[in-house]
């Protein structure tokens, strides 16, 4: 058995399984970010403050009191001390409607004075802009093994009725909400918060694992579509309905519909730089032991990684567990 504990994820096509390795590692050493002191935009009144005109005395004279008049205070600029990946991040958040050379160029003169040349200032930004290009790569390829080991079947969408909650309320009565639903039920979901492009009204997107017999029946809907101005038929849940607003659902049947929903999904999480909300339970890889006659090839860099055929034996600690399927990844130990 050539192979043992490997870690074993799906592409969406394939199984690749990377072997286990027990080589040493050094603990990651990270310099420490140098502190600048960021002075706030100057928020002057923009009000404008009308002058005492001179009293005029009883006699009709031209004498008139001495009048001090107040002038409007202007505050000096309040000044804080952040690191510099910090105010990036910051810059990063306010530019995400920017395209991609105009963001670059807008962060690059907000942090140009605290670097000693423009040179400096350049490297930084792009250094940093590539950073966050890479954890988006990242999070993207996570997100999939994550899918691929898991069977979504519905995709809602969940927004909140004003009379009902605030944004902030909102935000943390469904999570809770949700957090129950996986733990009491079994449910499952991948999401991200999104707000709404015309009323900037926040929503909830995200696939679920619903296990049959835990919801209570959808109810068809009637309403008009404000993006294709025609109407139509929604399914909603009476209970999320009655707690929060609105939902939507939204069957998954297919592969294909799974892609575009979250195509969907990962527009907003590109767009607008929100974190994936996950439930707990969603792991990246099964660990199973791999035989010499279940890789087809070798692939990756320096070819670390194994292609395996799509009926590979899978196997704990020497026990044969069966060929893969649900029913087998589910008997299996799992890591992120």
């Amino acid at each position: 058995m050539p192979y043992q504990e490997a870690k074993v994820y799906c592409d969406g096509s394939h199984y690749i399984a990377i072997p286990h390795t027990t080589r040493k590692t050094k603990p990651r050493t990270t310099p420490p970010e140098e502190i600048i002191v960021v002075e706030e935009k100057d928020k002057r009144a923009s009000e404008s403050f009308p002058t005492a005109e001179p009293e005029a005395t009883y006699e009709g004279t031209s004498e008139s009191k001495d009048l001090a008049v107040e002038q409007p205070k202007v505050s000096e600029p309040s000044k804080r001390s952040v690191t510099k990946k910090e105010y990036f991040e910051e810059l990063y958040l306010q530019s995400q409607s920017m395209p991609k050379g105009m963001r670059k160029n807008y962060i690059k003169k907000e942090m140009l004075p605290y670097f000693e040349t423009d040179e400096q200032a350049e490297e930084y930004v792009v250094k940093n802009l590539e950073r966050k290009q890479r954890n988006l790569v990242a999070r993207k390829v996570r997100m999939w093994r994550k899918i691929n080991l898991q069977n979504f079947n519905y995709f809602c969408t969940f927004t909140y009725d004003s009379a009902l909650h605030t944004e902030e309320t909102f935000r943390r009565k469904l999570k809770n909400y949700l957090r129950n639903l996986c733990y009491r039920k079994g449910w499952k979901y991948i999401g991200v918060w999104e707000r709404s492009p015309e009323k900037n009204r926040l929503h909830f997107h995200g696939i679920f694992y619903i296990p049959d017999g835990t919801m209570r029946e959808l109810v068809p809907i009637e309403d008009y579509n404000l993006n294709t101005h025609k109407r139509q038929i929604t399914y909603q849940n009476i209970d999320f309905n009655s707690r929060f607003g609105r939902s939507d659902f939204v069957a998954i049947n297919s592969k294909l519909d799974l892609g575009e929903m979250m195509q969907y999904i990962i527009k907003y999480l590109e767009k607008t730089g929100e974190k994936l909300v996950y439930s707990k339970g969603l792991p990246q890889f099964f660990i199973s032991d791999i035989m010499d006659k279940d890789v087809a090839a070798t692939i990756g860099i320096e070819d670390k990684k194994l292609l395996l055929f799509d009926d590979f034996s899978c196997w704990n600690e020497g026990e044969y567990i069966g060929e893969v399927s649900a029913e087998t990844i589910s008997k299996l130990r799992k890591v992120n």
